[in-house]
């Protein structure tokens, strides 16, 4: 595998333009004129077209297939059914300090059969589920007040108390169920050009070729009498609802589709209520078309359709001339982001790529929609009402020593041994039970079953590839160089390693030089370092090609002491460093040494007198200067640059210490309040600058949270930082240790494993089990066997052996570590 890099490690496909909410359509308000000519107001939706103004990294009507993903997809999700139910577990319940009730769930279960044991933990409370993993050490005994604390609730009117009665995991996978339906049903209603009006469509008593063609391509048609599996509503049992329907498992989910030409017909009845009542309750419908020609500009909208109930239109028209299907998407204005976003062109030739898209599209539209405000406030009363019935049916038992007798117990399979034969027994009957429930929910077809129990499974898109077979060191930080790997080991120094892996790793720098930071740059011949070695830590700043020549020529290993006229002045105590990412004119540096920050940028090249820059023979360090001194409050852990929009005197400085990230003005050290940490301990991962539509923005990481926050727009020299509709949050299911963002993606690596989601929404797409992970260096690459634009490599050590971890078209990844 060779790759050529060309931009700084932490440019990781957030640059200026690259993250836009214009990819997944604009907020229109929408009027149409019925048959009579009256104006309908549909009121604002938010319309998928494909097109952009945004330039673009693949070719015009060539859509990236990876990118079609289910958003938390079931069987990462439910939790309590895969993990939990029929299996030994613990179960508590308390009520917080407003007097609410809640539940926690506890489990320690292997992470996907890896043979790496942890925790899981699952809080149950009015406002929805919170899920986390700790990871288990046989010497560190976890209480349920550590779980709860690491879940942000530390304050408590009762502490949890222990239920013994297995018959809790049936209320709790009622609790679950809440979070939506694993099965769907959408409408499918036929339209014929040049009709305006909901009466006029649901009136087409048949449909036509091409509609049956799509029919086809969409599912199987089956006899709704005596159907046995998901009915979506519709009657098997008396055809009141027709007698036929469509029907499909798609990676695991049960679709059953209410098509408008299949549900009863009648003649007398011009609105067609039959068809109505199943399709104006769907909230996900497909409006089918006939396309005749090239026409592009097809008349319907969503103003249309009388339903309060719909939020969703999907919009399919047949080009038989081409024999190509077009996708326009309406999606009500609260309705959430969500993937994946249309090709540019909408027009999609290969059908069963189509089917793909447009299926995870309706069922992501789906999930999204259980989060408008409609339906997250109906949910919430309903969850509320479960827990609070469910806590009052417990009451009687609170008071029994049962529950008091383990309660804040370590979560731990062990009993006492006085009670060993009774709690055996007590586990035995808690696991049949759980057994019982779990079968019960498949053969009802309510289960969330993997893509592998369903028969249908489908590759991911991410895997691991060998990069260095025989790597013994264990790495403290990495950079690619070229088609080559430059790593820092704490035991043999600096060492390059080649893609091909020809030649033994080469030593560049000796272990006196102690590596902790490195940026190799390599439009601007730099490599850029930090040592760290007790108060002789110092940034350091060589000329790629000087260390070449010397590799090529085989001169002797550099040590510190041959780096002396490397070393940048006034960074003595540097213990951080930071460079912006978006360099186009100059580059900068901010080094913290203690609670100092020092701002660094770099002159421009000299032109000689033929109007060329001049040849690179000065020291690397002369090329930099010193602009100023900038104190803070507190020592900061985390830092990030920001670029302003026009580079004059609004730069600015993100740092994050104590329980807060602030931003700093480059230019007058001034400091605004960016985020107030709500926790009693933080643990600051990442902020990460992110530019959206030429705006810059931050992710700010966390603890479990990451959150986005819009800085926009700059005023003179002051940044206004106000809610903003693009702000959101989400919580990973792991803490993680270092995050790396790739648009459309961001990557969450923890100790075990790495979380994939979508920048856009937070929403998850795929988890990899990767035992004893550790993150050392990212980096977007062109990867030249698959000709991709846009690739992040991340380097790991895995086994004595580095690895690239891949998504093939958009993300790769080079991981490793040490056993």
């Amino acid at each position: 595998m060779r790759l050529c890099c060309s931009s700084a490690s932490e440019d990781l496909g957030c640059r200026r333009g690259d993250f836009s909410r214009k990819h997944y359509g604009s907020v229109e308000l929408l009027i149409s004129s019925d048959a009579d000519g009256a104006i309908q107001r549909a009121g604002r939706f938010r319309v998928e077209n494909g097109s952009s103004d945004e330039p673009m990294d693949y070719t015009p009507g060539i859509w990236r297939r990876t990118d079609v993903h289910l958003e938390n997809p079931e069987y990462h999700t439910r939790w309590f059914f895969k993990y939990f139910l029929g299996k030994v577990h613990q179960n508590y319940v308390g009520t917080d300090a407003e007097k609410n009730p809640f539940y926690l769930s506890v489990v320690l279960s292997d992470q996907n059969n890896q043979r790496v044991p942890q925790y899981r933990a699952i809080l149950w409370r009015k406002t929805g589920t919170l899920k986390i993993s700790l990871p288990y050490s046989p010497t560190k005994t976890l209480s349920v007040k550590s779980i709860l604390s690491a879940m942000n609730l530390d304050r408590f009117e009762k502490g949890p108390r222990e239920i013994l009665n297995p018959e809790i995991q049936k209320d709790l996978l009622v609790l679950e169920e809440q979070e939506g339906s694993v099965n769907f049903k959408f409408g499918v209603l036929y339209a014929k050009d040049g009709q305006l009006t909901d009466d006029e469509m649901f009136s087409n008593e048949t449909g036509s070729e091409s509609f049956d063609k799509f029919l086809n391509l969409l599912g199987d048609t089956i006899s709704l009498q005596g159907w046995a599996g998901y009915r979506g509503g519709l009657d098997t049992k008396n055809d009141t609802t027709g007698m036929n329907s469509i029907y499909t498992v798609y990676q695991g989910h049960e679709l059953m589709f209410h098509v408008s030409t299949m549900l009863p017909y009648s003649k007398e009845n011009k609105q067609q209520v039959e068809r109505k009542r199943h399709i104006g309750n769907d909230i996900v419908t497909i409006v089918f078309q006939f396309q005749e020609g090239e026409d592009t500009s097809p008349s319907f909208k969503p103003s249309m359709i009388r339903s309060h109930f719909t939020h969703i239109f999907a919009l399919v028209r047949y080009n038989s001339q081409n024999d190509s299907y077009r996708l326009k998407l309406f999606s009500e204005e609260s309705v959430p982001l969500f993937g994946p976003p249309l090709p540019s062109p909408p027009v999609f030739t290969d059908h069963q790529e189509f089917r793909d898209f447009l299926l995870v599209k309706l069922i992501n539209g789906e999930k999204a929609t259980l989060e408008t405000p409609t339906f997250a406030q109906k949910r919430q009363r309903t969850l509320d009402m479960l827990i609070r019935s469910l806590y009052q049916d417990l009451i009687p038992d609170l008071h029994k020593n049962m529950l008091n007798r383990r309660s804040f117990s370590d979560v731990l399979p062990e009993s006492p041994k006085s009670a060993r034969k009774k709690e055996e027994a007590r586990q035995a009957e808690f696991v049949r039970i759980g057994q019982a429930l779990k079968l019960k929910t498949i053969v009802r077809g309510d289960a969330p079953t993997s893509l592998v129990t369903t028969g249908l499974c489908r590759k991911e898109p991410w895997e691991s590839q060998s990069f260095c077979s025989t790597f013994s060191y264990e790495t403290v930080c990495a950079d690619s160089w070229g088609q080559s790997l430059l790593v820092a080991t704490e035991a043999a120094g600096v060492m390059m390693i080649d893609d091909a892996q020809v030649l033994p790793p080469v030593q560049v720098f000796d272990k006196t030089m102690v590596v902790k930071q490195m940026h190799v740059l390599e439009p601007q011949d730099l490599l850029i370092t930090r040592t760290d070695k007790g108060k002789d830590a110092r940034l350091y700043v060589f000329r790629l090609s000087m260390l070449k020549r010397g590799l090529e020529e085989r001169q002797l290993v550099r040590t510190k002491c041959d780096s002396r006229e490397n070393k940048l002045e006034k960074t003595k105590g540097c213990h951080l460093y930071s460079i912006n990412t978006h360099h186009g004119s100059e580059l900068r540096i901010v080094a913290a040494i203690r609670n100092k920050l020092l701002l660094i940028t770099r002159k421009q090249p000299r032109p000689n007198g033929m109007g060329t820059l001049a040849a690179a023979t000065d020291l690397p360090v002369d090329q930099f200067q010193y602009i100023r001194e900038i104190c803070l409050c507190e020592t900061p852990v985390v830092m990030a640059l920001v670029d302003g929009p026009t580079g004059e005197n609004d730069n600015m400085i993100c740092v994050a210490y104590k329980h807060q990230f602030d931003l700093i003005n480059e230019s007058t050290g001034d400091a605004y309040r960016l985020h107030h940490v709500d926790a009693n301990r933080v643990n600051f991962v990442a902020a990460i600058d992110v530019y959206e539509d030429g705006e810059a923005g931050l992710l700010l990481c966390y603890n479990y949270i990451c959150s986005y926050k819009k800085v926009c727009p700059f005023n003179g020299s002051t940044p206004m930082i106000q809610s903003n509709a693009s702000d959101f949050h989400f919580s990973w299911n792991q803490m993680p240790n270092a995050i790396v963002c790739a648009f459309p993606y961001i990557l969450a690596f923890t100790t075990d494993s790495i979380e994939i989601r979508l920048v856009v929404n937070g929403n998850l797409v795929y988890t990899a089990v990767v035992p004893e992970l550790q993150l050392t260096a990212s980096r977007v690459s062109l990867i030249d066997r698959w000709k991709c634009p846009i690739m992040v490599m991340i380097v790991m050590k895995m086994c004595a052996q580095l690895c690239i971890f891949f998504n093939v078209h958009s993300v790769a990844c080079l991981l490793g570590r040490t056993i």
